[in-house]
């Protein structure tokens, strides 16, 4: 089933591109802060939320992980 359709799997997907983006970001800051705006821009705006609210991020990570390892 694609990820549109389950919202679990979304989730999965939504918090994937987050911790990427923000540890890409983390790693190469020029690679992602010089596209803010286009398709390009989701990355560089996943990249904020990932640095902006890291502890919810996590907890949702962690919270995902347990989801999947007892469910």
């Amino acid at each position: 089933m694609s990820a549109l359709f389950n919202f679990e799997s979304l989730l999965l997907v939504i918090l994937l591109l987050i911790c990427t983006s923000t540890y890409a970001r983390a790693m190469a800051p020029g690679l992602v802060d010089r596209n803010k705006e286009g398709f390009l821009g989701l990355f560089w705006k996943s990249a904020r939320i990932g640095e902006r609210l890291s502890p919810y991020v996590a907890l949702a990570c962690i919270g995902m992980a347990a989801k999947l390892l007892l469910g």
